[in-house]
């Protein structure tokens, strides 16, 4: 299993449509900083057929530290970033294992 980098998608790209990498590391950037404020703006994105991302809140929770595990860690609400793959993304996942018997 390998790790795909920024860097290694804008050379995929760039060899497969005969953009410059320039140019593609642009798009690139400009979709992930829209991704990025769009979602800091607590709105949702759905990518059809890819998947959906959408801001969600965790509710505030007392943790414990295994070294101190006597002592009680408060844990603050927070706002993550949830994905949920779409339909196609899930099918072709999904043949990464091969099939029980």
């Amino acid at each position: 299993m390998a790790t795909i980098t920024k860097r290694d998608l804008v050379i995929r790209i760039s060899n497969e449509t005969g953009l410059t990498q320039q140019e593609v590391m642009s798009v690139l950037q400009s979709f992930i900083e829209e991704v990025t404020s769009t979602l800091a703006a607590n709105d949702d994105i759905a990518l059809r057929n890819f998947g959906s991302f959408q801001v969600t809140k965790t509710k505030p929770k007392i943790g414990r530290n295994p070294n101190k595990p006597e002592v009680a860690v408060p844990i603050p609400a927070r706002a993550i970033v949830k994905f949920k793959a779409g339909k196609v993304l899930r099918e072709r996942v999904s043949k990464v294992l091969p099939k029980l018997s």
